[in-house]
């Protein structure tokens, strides 16, 4: 479907520049997709492991913790665990990737670092559970980190594709069309205007005979 337009020479300069710059565009969006896609697979494959390596030690955690609550008593551990030794804040800023602003996380911890317990009625057990439970913080940090990412990168995708099919389907097509109805147009004109010339001067040779 063509543009709207007047067949004029004006219009036709026009409609080629803007056929230009959504050409470029069409190409520099495109090479920004792909260049999009190869970062969201490698993101999906990190954010894949690190799942994998969180569960992992969030089910070793949780074993310890059963352990430790068969051996001491709910309550006791309930107890034992009530008093954070820290508090743990969230500092949170921002990395562009591709025109992309995902977030990078970290903890700010403040306190002491030891158990808030005497050892004398816990059990090792539960040491053990606090001590996976804390190492794994980074690995939850930097899943939580890669997930976000995946997320922003995925609807960075789609607007980019959505982008691309309208310039390559729509726009470029219909700027094509136009131009090359508009040249049909004046090269129409041109031959009508060169044929009304050749009659004025055949007449006119007619009329210099008489």
């Amino acid at each position: 479907m063509r543009l709207n337009v007047n067949p004029t020479r004006m219009e036709l300069t026009s409609l080629k520049k803007r056929l230009k710059v959504a050409t470029r565009g069409h190409k520099l969006l495109k090479d920004k997709q792909d260049e999009l896609m190869k970062k969201f697979i490698d993101l999906v494959k990190k954010n894949n492991d690190l799942r994998i390596k969180v569960e992992q030690e969030f089910t070793e955690s949780l074993n310890q913790f059963m352990m430790a609550k068969a051996v001491m008593g709910p309550e006791m551990l309930s107890e034992a665990i009530m008093i954070p030794p820290e508090s743990i804040s969230l500092d949170v800023s921002k990395k562009n990737i591709m025109s992309v602003n995902v977030p990078v996380m970290k903890f700010v911890r403040e306190g002491n670092l030891s158990t808030p317990y005497g050892y004398a009625q816990t059990s090792g057990e539960l040491d053990e559970a606090i001590k996976k439970l804390y190492d794994v913080l980074p690995s939850l940090l930097e899943l939580a980190e890669a997930e976000k990412a995946c997320q922003l990168m995925a609807d960075e995708i789609q607007k980019t594709r959505r982008r691309v099919n309208a310039l390559e389907y729509f726009m470029i097509p219909q700027l094509e069309e136009t131009i090359k109805y508009i040249t049909m147009k004046l090269d129409e004109n041109e031959r009508g205007s060169l044929t009304r010339l050749m009659k004025v001067k055949t007449m006119m040779k007619d009329a210099e005979g008489i």
